[in-house]
């Protein structure tokens, strides 16, 4: 399974603002969202918390792949692309409880496995 490369993870410490997560529709609508509740699972998974996804889970559901898009301090970029799968138990929905607000309701955890990375316009991976 492809791993983020060390740079990315460097720059995830270095995160600025809320990220941006993308899924395709039906049709091939896209639908891009703020994320804020978001965790590195392992250096091969990124968790984004379902605390209020509309569009955003019935694409995971209908089977969209994905995009996670982020900005440093220093507004440098990052997207990282893959498939999605939704937890609403087991290991990978019990890591996200453990860090979303309880204030948020965490129906699921949405695990966007890396594929690709980039850094701008430059593949990384």
């Amino acid at each position: 399974m492809p791993q983020l490369p060390e740079a990315v993870k460097d720059a995830w410490e270095k995160r600025s603002g809320p990220a941006i997560f993308s899924t395709v529709g039906d049709g091939s609508t896209p639908n891009a969202i703020y994320v804020t509740c978001v965790a590195l699972y392992d250096d091969s998974t990124v968790l984004i918390a379902d605390n209020y996804f509309d569009k955003t889970r019935r694409n995971i559901l209908a089977g969209s792949k994905g995009s996670f898009l982020f900005m440093t301090e220093d507004r440098k970029t990052y997207q990282i692309k893959g498939t999605i799968s939704r937890h609403t138990s087991g290991p990978i929905f019990d890591a996200m409880k453990s860090w979303n607000p309880e204030k948020h309701p965490g129906h699921a955890a949405a695990a966007l496995s890396v594929e690709e990375v980039y850094s701008g316009a430059e593949k990384l991976l």
